[in-house]
């Protein structure tokens, strides 16, 4: 009793009380702390094979072009089977790609050309598992505890990814190498895949046999296209992650390790601080917002104000001198694009109807990273010709700049004017198709 008294306190744990979300969430959190053991073995096994930003740039294009091929695809099958199965097989294929990274590390035969083959994989199983769960969510847990759960992403998210898990891989980075790193990582893929594998869950089959998958995609794209507020901000996505995605990714550990850092062997640690603080930040915005339990009054307006800040803020790793200045940088950028995740998700799953919901978020995610792999084809060179700290400043005032242009484009702020938003309150929560129980 105790244990239900505290969790219903705290706002974003109240979906905890629901049996498939706790399991979710438990692999899930793991799964996060090795996300952030990647960042920090990656970008140190990258600069160790080859001390070139470029070679950062291109492990990022490895990343993310199979995601923008495979998006659209994964979202359709997300919408006809079992999300739960494709969560699993792509936890299980990143799984196999970050063992084999840390294998052939460990065994010292991993090459930068063998390294980027593996990240297209993980990046395919990255694509097969996202759209999956951006719409499993709402199908274990009711409309009233939405902001909750997607709160909780932004505590537990940052936390694991941000905090510990970067922590955690600089620590294993320094003592024993990126491979065992890598190694760690893959194993929470696993307990991910069980954790999924033991929820009860399941999608209900379609109501009509399923048409062509492409017909499911061109249904969903006819949607998105509709809505002027969901493709004015994917849009608005696919432009400012071009202008600041690359930077962030490849200029901020290289100006750590290049200019921030003398000892070498603080390398891991002072990496792990900054994207550490930035964690930080996000847990604690994640608290305020899933305690208030709803969103702001102005939600898209709130929206697109805290993501122009968060792009902003990259122009500070310019100017920087001292880790713990960009760790205070990172603290305000990770903040606000907390802010704009939680408002994000939970207007998708109030408002986009459940059937459309796996393809509008793998359009989500595909529209918005289709600049990422130019941003990191771009940064490189751009860095070599005006330096990092220039590139820096320029990507995060262009990115800022751009978001708040997109926010003036008419009908980008609808939801919180035609009423749909207070309509949908009005009609009170839905219960999910299958929410697992709460014991």
């Amino acid at each position: 009793m105790e244990e239900r008294a505290f969790v219903d306190r705290i706002g974003a744990l109240r979906p905890l009380r629901i049996r498939d979300f706790r399991l979710l969430w438990a692999g899930l959190t793991v799964s996060m702390v090795g996300d952030g053991i990647y960042v920090v073995a990656m970008a140190l096994q990258v600069l160790e094979l080859s001390n070139r930003a470029s070679s950062l740039a291109a492990v990022g294009i490895a990343w993310a072009t199979p995601q923008v091929f495979l998006m659209l695809g994964s979202g359709a099958l997300a919408d006809r089977l079992d999300r739960r199965h494709l969560m699993i097989a792509g936890d299980l294929v990143r799984l196999g790609a970050i063992g084999a990274i840390g294998l052939l590390s460990i065994g010292d035969r991993l090459t930068l050309p063998v390294l980027l083959g593996l990240v297209v994989v993980y990046g395919a199983g990255q694509a097969v598992f996202s759209p999956a769960y951006s719409s499993i969510i709402p199908t274990i847990v009711p409309d009233d505890l939405l902001v909750a759960a997607n709160s909780l992403g932004q505590v537990v998210r940052p936390a694991a990814w941000m905090l510990v898990g970067p922590l955690v891989g600089g620590l294993l980075v320094g003592a024993f190498g990126p491979g065992w790193a890598f190694l760690a990582d893959a194993a929470t893929f696993g307990w991910s895949a069980l954790m999924i594998l033991s929820m009860r869950a399941r999608s209900a089959p379609p109501e009509e046999a399923p048409g062509r998958l492409w017909e499911d995609v061109r249904e969903g794209l006819r949607y998105v296209r509709s809505e002027t507020w969901i493709w004015a901000a994917l849009v608005a996505g696919t432009v400012s992650l071009l202008c600041t995605w690359g930077p962030w990714e490849v200029l901020v550990p290289y100006v750590v390790k290049n200019d921030l850092v003398r000892d070498p062997a603080r390398e891991g640690v002072a990496l792990g601080l900054v994207y550490g603080a930035g964690g930080l930040g996000a847990v604690l915005a994640g608290i305020v917002l899933g305690q208030r339990g709803g969103l702001p009054r102005r939600p898209v307006t709130v929206l697109y104000l805290a993501w122009a800040l968060g792009m902003f803020m990259l122009a500070g790793f310019g100017v920087v001198v001292a880790v713990w200045q960009a760790m205070a940088v990172a603290f305000v950028a990770e903040t606000s694009i907390a802010v704009l995740v939680v408002i994000w998700y939970t207007l998708l799953q109030r408002l986009v109807p459940r059937e459309l919901l796996g393809r509008v978020s793998s359009l989500d995610w595909m529209i918005s990273i289709a600049g990422v792999p130019v941003s990191f084809a771009i940064v490189g060179p751009t860095a070599a010709w005006i330096g990092a700290d220039a590139t820096l400043v320029a990507a995060g005032l262009l990115g800022g700049l751009v978001t708040l242009a997109f926010m003036l484009i008419p009908g980008a702020l609808a939801p919180e004017r035609d009423g749909r938003l207070a309509r949908a309150a009005a009609s009170g929560p839905r219960d999910p198709s299958s929410g697992g129980g709460t014991g």
